[in-house]
């Protein structure tokens, strides 16, 4: 019997997160931000992953003048390159790597590349209280 952190990452992610495209603008990220309730979304071209941009991001530029804003899409704002894990990692390489980056969230794909959920420091949060609690 696998315990916990031995299991692949997949079954602990959120499927399908929330994406924008690389022209998004920083209201229509703040918008996905406000009504959906996510604060990481990875953004993506000819639908391959290239950056994220996190609900921190958008706090810094949000002081920016409405004219600054309108010249700044979510290329100009994400961190390039995220870090990816495939589907099958074990979800304790995946917790270390957050852990010793200091990042709060990591993508998941398939192995095209394909992004299939994100990862966030939350979720990591909720493998560790049903490690606690003695679930699955």
């Amino acid at each position: 019997m696998s315990t916990k952190l031995e299991l692949p990452i997949q079954e602990f992610t959120t499927p399908y997160p929330v994406t924008a495209r690389e022209d998004s603008s920083i209201d229509e990220l703040l918008d996905i931000v406000k009504n959906l309730k996510v604060r990481h979304i990875p953004i993506m071209s000819d639908g391959k992953i290239t950056g994220i941009v996190s609900e921190r991001d958008l706090r810094i530029v949000s002081a920016l003048s409405a004219r600054e804003k309108f010249l700044v899409r979510a290329n100009d704002l994400m961190t390039p390159d995220p870090v990816t894990f495939q589907s099958d990692t074990s979800i304790e390489d995946v917790i270390l790597e957050m852990s010793e980056k200091k990042i709060g969230s990591v993508l998941v794909a398939n192995k095209n590349g394909d992004l299939q959920g994100i990862f966030t420091v939350t979720d990591a949060l909720d493998v560790l209280v049903e490690i606690l609690r003695g679930r699955k």
